[in-house]
């Protein structure tokens, strides 16, 4: 790793930073959004089932209003970057209410349909349809395994005397024995359907609630970790007194002017330069090919104070 890339303080790269955050976004976003289709699903089966009928009425729909609103906000909530905590905490609160509420949905929903809708005579062709133009109440002739008595049925009503207790508050088998505004005896199969379709829709909607609302609570918590945009610019080697500097024409590989050494060329003069009297032609000429800035000056003018002055000029 460069020098200028510093690690975070928990000592995660800020890639796999920036990694992990991208991943538990695109899970939350998945998750909710599965949320979402189950919620709407969920709103238009029991919405249905509830209006199939006039004498029956379910609660399916409830949890799809109120998890549909809260996978809403954990959608809008995954998106936002200063209220996404504030979002998303909502969102937990609506789905947790939603998922208590399909709980609750899919116990009467299933225990309604099993032990209050009778099929049987229906598809053994016991029961019948009665249909007016006028909503005029009719008197029918149902003969039951004992008694013979008669059933006062309304306009678009699907009846079944094996499901009637003449006489009685009490049906028999637990059932509904009439169905009133439908449009025929099958619409009582649909509500069937509809009603185990809803109760299958809430127990999926209970289970993903929970594992929304625990992906959304680990993830509400999480910010954008962005890159560090100082770096240290790398130290350049101070070459040694047997080291040869190579001449070079250009200094584009480096971002920044070098670090000058702890000592000046004065006192290079004595180590690396020898006085250049002992030196032959062929090493002065040699010398000519260093590195400029290496090569000692020749002449120094001497230091006077500010306040002195020189000494005259003498030929």
């Amino acid at each position: 790793m460069p020098t200028g890339l510093n690690p975070p303080a928990s000592g995660i790269p800020v890639s796999d930073a920036v990694g992990s955050f991208k991943r538990r976004k695109r899970k939350s976003i998945i998750v909710t959004a599965m949320l979402f289709v189950v919620s709407i699903l969920i709103l238009v089966f029991g919405l249905a089932a509830t209006t199939r009928t006039q004498n029956i009425t379910v609660g399916g729909y409830y949890p799809g209003v109120i998890l549909g609103f809260g996978s809403f906000l954990g959608i809008i909530g995954a998106h936002l970057i200063e209220n996404k905590r504030q979002m998303l905490v909502a969102s937990i609160v609506f789905i947790s209410f939603g998922v208590v509420a399909a709980f609750c949905c899919a116990i009467v929903d299933g225990v309604f349909a099993a032990r209050h809708i009778d099929l049987r005579p229906l598809y053994a062709g016991r029961c019948e349809y009665y249909s007016s133009g006028t909503p005029i109440d009719l008197d029918v002739q149902c003969q039951t395994a004992r008694v013979s008595c008669k059933l006062r049925v309304k306009s678009n009503t699907c009846y079944c005397c094996d499901l009637y207790n003449c006489g009685n508050r009490v049906e028999l088998r637990g059932g509904y024995h009439e169905y009133t505004e439908v449009r025929s005896c099958q619409d009582v199969v649909h509500l069937y359907h509809l009603l185990w379709s809803a109760t299958i829709l809430n127990i999926i909607a209970l289970f993903l609630g929970i594992i929304t609302a625990a992906v959304l609570g680990g993830f509400k918590d999480m910010m954008p970790t962005a890159a560090p945009d100082t770096c240290e610019p790398d130290t350049m080697a101070i070459p040694g007194p047997s080291e040869t500097l190579a001449p070079t024409t250009s200094n584009s590989f480096y971002n920044t002017a070098p670090c000058l050494p702890p000592y000046t060329a004065y006192d290079l003069q004595g180590s690396m330069f020898p006085d250049s009297s002992g030196l032959s032609d062929d090493s002065q000429s040699g010398a000519s090919h260093m590195w400029p800035s290496m090569i000692p000056p020749r002449y120094s003018p001497p230091y006077y104070p500010p306040d002195d002055k020189p000494p005259p000029y003498s030929p």
